[in-house]
């Protein structure tokens, strides 16, 4: 058997033969461990989810226009009171040490240097403090419940001190599994890589449950908020409380009239539950359950700024990206992500730009063609 390749150090300049956002998932595999790259480059079960993300964007074409004015174009959009340069988030992505030794930090700076609004993980492999120090921009923290309350508030707490801007509650994920493919692969995560945020809580008791009630939904129950939970941080939090990972009408219905202040349409990249629909498939019934003015994003699958144009006209008014952090990040740090970033937004405005758009507002309006 031939021994896997050592991974390269990441670069100090940006490769020649990268042409598009989409290059740094190809020359990824070089930079990044081959277990590794198997975990972060899947979804969960047989990655059918995952799948469908990218397929999703493929069934809808963009219709040239002519004749537009693009004198006053920009990308600039609206998204709690506050303008944003452009639609575009780095989505909160965990472990980023596993690609680069300097992690969220790197990615921080790359969000500062394209003002671009950073999502926290509490899986970070550093602390949400230290990524404050390094992005002083538009940041939100993403928060897992955690099984003990006070660990909960004691995390809101230190968000609001560092100056986050949002609580961004993930609710798709209380329990995950990697992909098959992952398994096989034999991927461990390191004991060295940490999630920074949660060392100093105390492990929790493990109660004997009754006998009908098996692991996972235990699990289930002590990692995901019940509704009264919820409620109490939209009622009692100083910062908007945006919700992650909602794929049904009538869920986005509850959660606004609950009081959140967003909605990310999201499957989680396809890391949860194996067989759900495209985020992409479920943008437009969202869109008309809240209404056309409620904040709504969507992430997983996007790898392009065709891919960005055809959620925002679907439905979204921006996106986050995901995996390609890390992909960029393994190859290039800060400025990997940086340059990532860059291209995604020149995409995007070739896309504006031959389809008339002269504004965000215009994506919106636009109708894509359906092609299958």
């Amino acid at each position: 058997m031939t021994k896997p390749q050592k991974p390269l150090p990441p670069l100090d300049y940006i490769p020649a033969d990268i042409t598009c956002a989409a290059d740094y998932e190809t020359l990824a595999q070089a930079f990044i461990r081959a277990d590794i790259l198997t975990y972060i480059a899947g979804g969960s079960g047989h990655d059918i989810t995952l799948r469908s993300n990218a397929a999703a964007f493929q069934h809808w074409s963009i219709i040239p226009r002519l004749l537009r004015n693009l004198d006053a174009a920009n990308t600039r959009t609206q998204l709690l009171g506050k303008t944003f340069q452009h639609p575009i988030l780095f989505a909160p992505v965990a472990y980023q040490t596993l690609v680069h030794p300097q992690g969220e930090m790197a990615t921080a700076y790359a969000a500062e240097a394209t003002d671009s609004a950073m999502l926290a993980s509490t899986l970070s492999s550093v602390t949400l403090e230290q990524i404050a120090t390094r992005s002083h921009l538009d940041r939100w923290f993403q928060l897992y419940f955690q099984p003990n309350p006070d660990d909960t508030d004691a995390l809101i707490k230190r968000a609001i001190a560092a100056g986050y801007q949002a609580i961004v509650v993930t609710m798709d994920a209380a329990v995950q599994a990697p992909s098959i493919r992952a398994i096989r692969a034999g991927f461990q995560r390191p004991d060295s890589i940490m999630a920074a945020n949660l060392v100093q809580q105390q492990p929790q008791p493990t109660a004997q449950q009754a006998s009908e009630q098996n692991d996972i939904f235990r699990r289930y129950q002590q990692h995901a908020p019940s509704l009264a939970a919820l409620k109490k941080l939209i009622d009692e939090s100083s910062l908007p409380v945006i919700i992650k990972g909602v794929l049904h009408p009538d869920d986005a219905r509850q959660l606004k009239t609950l009081g959140a202040a967003a909605i990310i349409v999201s499957n989680h990249g396809g890391r949860t539950l194996d067989g759900a629909p495209a985020s992409l498939a479920m943008l437009p019934s969202i869109r008309a359950a809240v209404g056309d003015d409620f904040p709504l994003l969507l992430d997983s699958g996007i790898r392009s700024g065709s891919d960005i144009f055809k959620a925002i006209a679907l439905g979204a008014d921006a996106v986050l990206i995901g995996r390609l952090q890390l992909y960029s990040l393994s190859v290039a740090g800060a400025l990997g992500v940086a340059h990532m970033m860059k291209l995604l937004r020149e995409e995007l405005t070739l896309c504006m730009a031959m389809s008339g758009c002269a504004t965000v507002a215009d994506i919106k309006a636009t109708v894509l063609h359906k092609t299958n």
